[in-house]
C-alpha cells in the first residue's frame, strides 16, 4: 500500500511538453505531494552527444513561488528581448517549429492517403477476383 501511495505521488496529474530543436525537450509537470498539495518540476532534457542516453536537469517550484517566479522570469525574458538583443527575430523558432509540425502532418496525412489507396487498390481486386469467380461459376 505505501510503494502504491509512494508512486501516485510522483506521477504527474498535469504534464506539458515543449520540444526545443532536435535535442532538448522542456518537460512542465505538476505533481501531488504527501499532504495533497501541489508543485511543478521543469526538466530539460537533452540527448547526449556521443551516446543513446540523455541528460535531465530538474527545478521544483512550490506554489508560494509560483507569482515570484513567474514575475521574474518575465523580467529577465524582457530584459533580454528589450535590452540586450532588441533586433533578434524571437519568432524565428516558433515559425521554424510550426513548420516543422506541418511538414510531420503532411507525412501523416500522405501515409494516411498511401494506406487508403492500397485500401482501395485491395478492394478493386478483391471485387474484380469475386466477378471472375462468378463468371467460372456459369462456364
Amino acid at each position: 500500500m505505501d510503494k502504491e501511495r509512494n508512486q501516485r505521488r510522483f506521477e504527474s496529474v498535469y504534464s506539458k511538453k515543449v520540444r526545443a530543436g532536435k535535442r532538448r525537450t522542456y518537460f512542465f509537470d505538476v505533481r501531488r505531494t504527501k499532504g495533497d498539495d501541489y508543485y511543478l518540476t521543469l526538466t530539460e532534457s537533452t540527448k547526449k552527444f556521443n551516446s543513446d542516453g540523455y541528460e535531465r536537469h530538474k527545478l521544483f517550484l512550490y506554489k508560494e513561488d509560483f507569482n515570484r517566479f513567474i514575475d521574474n522570469l518575465q523580467d529577465v525574458i524582457d530584459h533580454v528581448k528589450t535590452e540586450l538583443m532588441p533586433d533578434y527575430d524571437y519568432d524565428e523558432f516558433t515559425r521554424r517549429h510550426e513548420e516543422y509540425e506541418a511538414e510531420l502532418k503532411n507525412q501523416a496525412d500522405q501515409e494516411g492517403t498511401d494506406e487508403r489507396a492500397n485500401d482501395s487498390r485491395d478492394d478493386q481486386l478483391e471485387k474484380s477476383s469475386s466477378i471472375q469467380s462468378e463468371e467460372d461459376m456459369t462456364w
